[in-house]
């Protein structure tokens, strides 16, 4: 029998619905938020009255394009977090009111977990490939860095994580401090196709077993800008296309470094990427080419899954509802990972 789930998510700037049938994708809206551009960042409370102007249209749109009706849906998923608390609450306060109002379950989901089941969407117009289990997920966001042995779609650990800041946390605020436009890390990739990677070299951490580190990366970034200018105010200018190249080039080999070495010691050859920076073109560039070099099958997810959006979502809570774990009326958002 087809399962017919409505994903809804909402843990930051991006209001997202989408509809699965099966596996296959019938729809997938999502609304973002250009007003936090000028701000240089995401505006919590901005974010959250957005998210409130945007759900209804955006939910109606996912249900008309996949041409089904709000009784024909089997499960409501939703992202549960982690996330911006305000986003999240009005994400899960939609689900509820919809839950009650048409007798449809919920079912909660982990956005991490949503991420990491992206690469396992079908679409309409063609098939795409998947990883088998067990594999091994790098998921790199502007909030998270991990590596995850993912077992089956419920059993996944978390074998490797940053012990500071993200890698897409690392881009945008080297970024920022070059003077460029938000989000940074699309403006980066774009920069540092014109440059040289090997024009500098920055700090590169030594941590433990499969963790990351960024902060010490920042800082060596920092302190480079910080001396060169005081030498010559035009330095960022002139040499915008080189830093942008070897900075992305510096966290890429770094995330590579790491995935290289769980992949060796576990012996797991399916690799894939997840998350907002595995839209970074060095990162694919780079997962492929260690793939070809050690045997590897990887995937790489459709740039439409990479940001945030609902069909991730769905997909995850379609696994979750064949176990049967649906979600009580009295659920609440969570902001930390380690809350969930």
């Amino acid at each position: 029998m087809d399962i017919t789930i409505l994903g809804i998510e909402s843990s930051c700037d991006d209001t997202s619905a989408a509809v699965l049938r099966n596996t296959t994708l019938l729809s997938n809206v999502i609304a973002s938020q250009a007003v936090h551009v000028k701000y240089g960042g995401v505006i919590p409370e901005l974010a959250s009255r957005a998210h409130q102007q945007n759900i209804i249209p955006v939910v109606d749109t996912a249900l008309r394009e996949a041409g089904i009706a709000a009784d024909e849906v089997d499960a409501i998923a939703f992202t549960r977090g982690p996330g911006l608390v305000g986003s999240l609450l009005v994400g899960v306060s939609f689900a509820k009111g919809l839950s009650l109002a048409r007798n449809i379950p919920m079912v909660e989901v982990n956005h991490l977990h949503g991420h990491i089941l992206s690469h396992f969407i079908d679409l309409k117009e063609r098939e795409l490939t998947h990883p088998a289990f067990p594999f091994l997920c790098l998921l790199v966001s502007g909030g998270h860095t991990q590596i995850v042995r993912v077992d089956s779609p419920l059993e996944m650990e978390i074998i490797g994580t940053t012990i500071d800041d993200a890698a897409g946390e690392a881009f945008d605020k080297c970024a920022k401090v070059m003077g460029l436009p938000y989000p940074g890390g699309p403006v980066i990739d774009r920069l540092a196709k014109e440059g040289d990677a090997e024009a500098f070299r920055f700090a590169r951490p030594r941590v433990e077993g499969y963790d990351y580190s960024f902060s010490g990366l920042k800082t060596s970034f920092l302190y480079t800008l910080r001396d060169a200018v005081a030498e010559d105010p035009g330095f960022i200018e002139r040499h915008k296309a080189d830093l942008c190249a070897s900075l992305q080039a510096t966290i890429v080999n770094i995330l590579l470094d790491k995935l290289v070495r769980a992949s060796k010691e576990t012996g797991i050859r399916d690799i894939a990427i997840a998350g907002g920076v595995s839209a970074n073109s060095g990162l694919r560039d780079g997962i492929v080419a260690e793939g070809r070099r050690r045997g590897w099958r990887t995937f790489l997810p459709e740039f439409k899954f990479t940001t945030d959006n609902a069909a991730m979502i769905a997909m995850a809570g379609y696994y979750r509802y064949q176990q049967g774990a649906f979600s009580a009326l009295d659920v609440s958002p969570v902001a930390r990972l380690e809350e969930l």
